[in-house]
């Protein structure tokens, strides 16, 4: 068994145990693997040990990536999540080629985006990112201004609302953290309310997944847990 499975098996048994400890069912929480800076051959061995969904955070290294992956011959294909910030000279390549975005904050890049989805991809999942800590040199909008963004982003009709995203400020305090998070699945549920079909809450990573979970996250983005820490980009 190499490291990236071993860590795997590790990761999703975490999840499971946590779930299972405040009533959840497991299989409600997506385990999102971030690849990014991480070479081929490792996401291939996550692939191998089951694994589906892959997290990147640089257009041009995702894009080459999913690239490389729809000439292989696998069973099951990944699902690519872009997961970091977007400049608008960039989201042609991200509509081309991924299946879910996690950071939009501004309704000018989910208007291209919807404008630049190819017509026989199906819509391309996309998540509300929040700056729920408040933080200036954090891309997000604020709390209150989730309402106005979604309102106009079901209104396009190549990109699906699936619900939220957030990177909250790292909390040494085990309960301020847990409450952030608690914050942010009742601005989950509040637009629930709105949009029943809502259902992904993108939430907790290497150091805070069990707080997340716990608090009621549905899908974890996680790195250094399973590929080791993260190389700098070249």
């Amino acid at each position: 068994m190499n490291n990236v499975q071993h860590n795997l098996n590790h990761i999703r048994q975490v999840i499971d145990t946590t779930a299972q400890q405040c009533g959840r069912d497991p299989k409600t929480i997506t385990l999102v693997a971030v690849s990014k800076t991480k070479p081929v051959t490792m996401i291939e061995q996550a692939l191998h040990a089951g694994q589906v969904h892959f997290g990147e955070n640089y257009v041009q290294e995702g894009v080459e990536k999913v690239i490389h992956f729809q000439s292989q011959d696998l069973v099951q294909r990944p699902v690519w999540h872009f997961i970091g910030p977007l400049q608008s000279n960039k989201t042609k390549l991200v509509a081309e080629h991924f299946d879910w975005i996690h950071t939009i904050d501004r309704l000018k890049i989910a208007q291209r985006l919807d404008a630049q989805r190819p017509q026989h991809k199906s819509p391309l999942n996309t998540l509300i990112q929040i700056n729920i800590s408040d933080e200036e040199s954090k891309s997000g909008i604020e709390p209150k201004a989730m309402l106005d963004l979604a309102a106009e982003i079901v209104k396009l009709p190549h990109l699906k609302l699936r619900g939220l995203m957030a990177i909250p400020a790292a909390e040494k305090d085990a309960d301020k953290q847990f409450a952030i998070f608690q914050e942010m699945h009742s601005l989950f549920l509040y637009l629930q309310q709105h949009y029943p079909d809502i259902d992904t809450l993108s939430m907790g990573m290497s150091d805070d997944m069990t707080s997340a979970i716990k608090a009621g996250s549905t899908m974890v983005r996680i790195g250094s847990a399973i590929f080791g820490e993260r190389l700098k980009q070249a």
